[in-house]
């Protein structure tokens, strides 16, 4: 359990920063090298492998060095883990508003 909130912290925390969502749009159209994915963000390629960076140690995005080019797709996780927690909360607060609309209707009329 663990184990596995450290890594939910790591995609979060990756996710949160609107450069790195960008990043994984682009690498969803295809793989490329590091040099090519930066010319569409306007940073440094130093700033920019530091995005990367981010997003391979939380397991997002893989890279390999083919020659003197580093290539960068999208890595194995793809967001399980992000996906199951973002669904387990929409049954929690579904079930919120559940109650809620329950106790409304319970309640109405009542002065």
């Amino acid at each position: 359990m663990v184990q596995s909130q450290a890594a939910l912290d790591r995609s979060f925390a990756a996710l949160s920063d609107p450069t790195r969502r960008a990043i994984l749009l682009r690498l969803g159209e295809s793989g490329t090298s590091i040099g090519s994915l930066s010319e569409h963000f306007e940073m440094t390629l130093t700033g920019f492998q530091k995005h990367v960076r981010i997003l391979e140690e939380a397991g997002l995005v893989t890279t390999e060095k083919v020659g003197r080019v580093r290539h960068c797709r999208l890595g194995p996780k793809r967001l399980e883990d992000v996906a199951r927690w973002m669904a387990a909360y929409r049954t929690l607060l579904e079930q919120r508003l559940d109650h809620l609309e329950d106790f409304l209707e319970r309640t109405k009329g009542t002065p």
